[in-house]
């Protein structure tokens, strides 16, 4: 008499059954609300450096990049994370988290164009092509 061979346990992946609906909102939620009390902590810290330089030009912008160079890196672990969820099959958290995406984003282009604004480039240089002409003729050639 043969026994059948013991069936060997096979091993469950994240991505190879569908997250419970439950779970899936219930995580959602959480990491929702842990990425926003980590994200306005951050703000709060970089804003409060800024504030704590009291008036020192360079401090004040060296604070500000801080914050917009942390929102960034925010940025990215916030899109792992959201790939994380999608590889696991967790449609609500992925949604969530390309909410938040979305959210710091444009977070992060509203400061760089606040800082692009108050910040303005200075005007270009004459280059070697370009030769200042202050002779008054309209002929385009410089005396």
């Amino acid at each position: 008499m043969t026994h059948p061979p013991a069936a060997t346990p096979r091993r469950h992946w994240p991505w190879s059954h569908r997250t419970s609906t439950g779970a899936d909102v219930t995580v959602a939620v959480l990491l929702f609300l842990i990425e926003a009390v980590v994200f306005l902590l951050g703000l709060f810290g970089h804003g409060m450096e800024g504030w704590a330089a009291q008036g020192d030009s360079e401090r004040i912008a060296a604070a500000e990049l801080a914050g917009r160079v942390w929102m960034s890196r925010f940025l990215v672990a916030v899109l792992v994370l959201a790939v994380v969820a999608m590889v696991s099959r967790a449609r609500w958290t992925a949604c969530a988290h390309l909410l938040a995406a979305a959210a710091v984003a444009a977070l992060l282009v509203l400061a760089q164009h606040d800082y692009d604004r108050s910040h303005p480039g200075s005007a270009p240089r004459p280059g070697l092509e370009h030769v200042l002409c202050f002779s008054g003729s309209s002929s385009g050639k410089c005396d």
